[in-house]
């Protein structure tokens, strides 16, 4: 009994992190503690095999432990094996009434008793249901340990044999999983990868590199502000933020990242929350944009705090100036880990500081210091951290190279995988790039791109291995062979897990047959991975997005994206049909603030002005168009709850004799319903 209670605390200790020995082997190493390399290890132990996770830092789960805790999942139903298995044992977790210390899970929108899974959670309750299922699992844990970047790979023939730690310890193994976010052990073995924007020619994408001109999301600046230290004075110098490169060329490649922030879990409840605490280093300079923001009239929240149980948050960045620190991570995937560190400080007293302005500063809005009032950190988070997440949320950083590349196409559905091994659904989700100053020499935001794939899509098993020849016994389910515009669609943190998962199998596979992993028969990964609940395959209705070109319509068609802008409209993809990319509406708010200029030069004659526009009962029956014709105004109004006549997709305000410069407006007047912008037709009479 004596020997069973030692082996017991020997295996417990293990888990904890407590391993002194100087080297161990394993069959299967995890570099990184993340959701993908936790499903990994698990999958990897579940069928037969001694697995270790390698986790440099102290806590297990990396963001879905780190504040995210609103799942951006796409469809439910492309989620499946260990992925939904978490998600249901919180939502088992979340059943007990016990869980409910600061609210009642009946009054909690979230929180539905029919459901098998639950999708929001606090992160305290994320990491002890990973701790718990490595612990069923058995799999050995090891915290604080960081890949020696520099000397620590041991690799023979392109196999890697071990990895060692700064401080000495050595993991060997038979197959070797990065689950990092940064992508740390594929780069230290060789393997190629790619950091930054690919231009649209590169892989015959659409949205892809620079995106200036589809500036028409919410997270930009809607008003005019000055970007100078010393408003007005070119040689004061930018405010700090701006890139005084300038914008760049739209569609182009370059070396930028969309941004970092932290999600911060807060608390509205008084006796669990702390206040926002004003960072050693604040600097006000750094807030000077937000308060000119708000100067010139833009009294948005720049904030998401999105609910979870017991009056807590997942807060996400939001609007014009918010908690994404844009431009100041383009150095970070492949900095020293002291540059890092420098690096996510800076982040750190950014964000603290960012929100003690919002609570505090006489210069902030009162209506916005109010709104701010009954938020805190959450008292009971985080606690060896001073109630901040142990982790920044890397977007993106290096991106593998392999013999396939996941891009626009494959989100699409335009160009479909042989060799699926879970499914994305989740928009195209690019946050900010960068701000600059624009040709009226005002700020504005550059990069930010949300748009749907229009339902679930595949992920090749290629893109997670290397190339051949590369490294014979390496998977990476993180930072896997992508473009950055699909990679803003896998990267969610469900589909990490699906891919943990689904590499370990592979991995497994391999051992087996002693076989590299690039030669694994998909006939057997597959057969496996469909045993495992793994969701692999397109629903019926599933179909490639095609996108209805303004160039390949009758007569001169402007789409929303070349038309101005006034007030902070939102692009959306849920109803089809709309030109192009995405259409506009106004969130029902902000009535007689909003409105979208289409303006284009016409040869004289009669013309027959379509509007085009998405219905829905929910949508305005007396949405304006004013059309201004040099000192000639025609005003039409339009009913955007009845379906568009011509072709579902335009319908005709009237007839027109036009020529020169000619302005169709559309406006949010004193409507009395959402009102959708997408595009405008000018259609010559015969």
């Amino acid at each position: 009994m004596k020997y069973r209670l030692t082996l017991l605390t020997s295996l417990l200790a293990v888990v904890s992190g407590s391993v002194t020995a100087a080297e161990s082997r394993h069959d299967v190493v995890v570099y990184g503690g993340t959701s993908a390399g936790i499903a990994a290890a698990i999958q990897a132990a579940r069928m037969g095999h001694s697995a270790v996770i390698v986790e440099p830092g102290q806590h297990l789960g990396g963001l879905t432990s780190g504040g995210l805790g609103w799942t951006d999942s796409g469809r439910k139903d492309a989620i499946g094996g260990i992925s939904r298995e978490f998600y249901q044992r919180i939502k088992k977790h979340y059943d007990d009434p016990k869980s409910w210390p600061f609210g009642k899970r009946e009054a909690y929108s979230r929180y539905r008793a029919q459901d098998d899974a639950m999708w929001t959670f606090e992160p305290k309750v994320a990491e002890a249901v990973y701790v718990a299922m490595l612990k069923e699992a058995g799999v050995t844990v090891v915290k604080g340990e960081r890949l020696n970047r520099k000397t620590g790979v041991n690799s023979k023939n392109k196999t890697i044999v071990s990895i060692t730690t700064e401080s000495g310890k050595t993991f060997r193994g038979r197959m070797f999983i990065d689950a990092t976010y940064e992508g740390d052990l594929l780069a230290a073995v060789g393997v190629s990868f790619s950091v930054g924007r690919e231009g649209n020619s590169v892989y015959g994408e659409a949205i892809n590199g620079i995106q200036k001109r589809l500036n028409t999301h919410k997270h930009r600046f809607v008003v005019d502000v000055d970007p100078f230290v010393e408003a007005g004075n070119e040689a004061s110098g930018l405010l700090p933020g701006i890139d005084p490169s300038g914008g760049g060329t739209d569609g182009k490649g370059d070396h930028r990242i969309q941004a970092y922030c932290f999600r911060m879990c807060m608390s509205n409840v008084p006796e669990n929350r702390v206040p926002f605490p004003k960072p050693d280093g604040y600097d006000e300079l750094q807030y000077e944009l937000l308060l000119r923001n708000f100067e010139a009239g833009d009294l948005r929240l720049p904030l998401k705090p999105d609910m979870m149980p017991n009056g807590k948050t997942d807060t996400n960045n939001n609007c014009a100036v918010s908690t994404d620190y844009i431009g100041m991570n383009y150095d970070y995937p492949t900095a020293t880990y002291a540059q890092r560190e420098a690096i996510i400080r800076r982040h750190e007293v950014y964000q603290k500081g960012l929100m003690w302005t919002l609570a505090n500063h006489p210069r902030v809005p009162e209506v916005i210091r109010k709104k701010m009032s009954v938020w805190g950190l959450a008292k009971d988070e985080f606690l060896d951290n001073g109630n901040w997440p142990h982790q920044m949320y890397v977007r993106e950083a290096r991106r593998m190279k392999s013999d396939y590349v996941m891009t626009e196409l494959d989100c699409r559905r335009i160009r479909k995988c042989e060799d699926s091994v879970g499914l994305g659904s989740y928009n195209m989700d690019s946050h900010n790039c960068q701000r600059y100053v624009t040709d009226k020499g005002f700020v504005q935001n550059e990069g930010d791109v949300q748009e749907s794939p229009g339902g679930p899509y595949m992920i090749s098993y290629r893109s997670i291995v290397p190339k051949k020849g590369e490294a014979d016994n390496l998977l990476v389910p993180v930072c896997i062979s992508s473009s950055h515009i699909a990679y803003g669609s896998i990267r969610m943190e469900p589909v990490f897990m699906v891919l943990g998962q689904s590499a370990a199998t592979a991995a497994s596979i391999a051992m087996k047959k002693n076989q590299s992993v690039q030669d694994v028969d998909y006939a057997e990964l597959r057969k496996r991975l469909l045993a495992d609940k793994q969701a692999l395959d397109l629903p019926p209705e599933a179909a490639p997005k095609k996108i209805i070109r303004a160039a390949s319509l009758e007569g001169i068609v402007i789409d929303d994206v070349d038309a101005e802008k006034i007030g902070a409209w939102s692009p959306s993809t849920s109803i089809a049909n709309y030109v192009e990319r995405s259409y506009l509406h106004d969130g029902n708010d902000a009535k007689g603030q909003m409105s979208v200029r289409f303006t284009t030069d016409l040869k004289p004659g009669r013309y027959d002005i379509h509007i085009a526009y998405t219905a829905n009962p929910n949508r305005a029956t007396n949405v304006p168009v004013i059309v201004h014709t040099g000192r000639e105004v025609e005003r039409f109004t339009l009913d955007q709850k009845a379906k568009p006549k011509v072709d579902g997709l335009f319908t005709s305000v009237g007839r027109l004799l036009l020529g020169g410069k000619t302005t169709v407006e559309i406006s949010n007047a004193k409507t009395n319903g959402y009102v959708v912008v997408d595009a405008v037709q000018f259609l010559p009479v015969k």
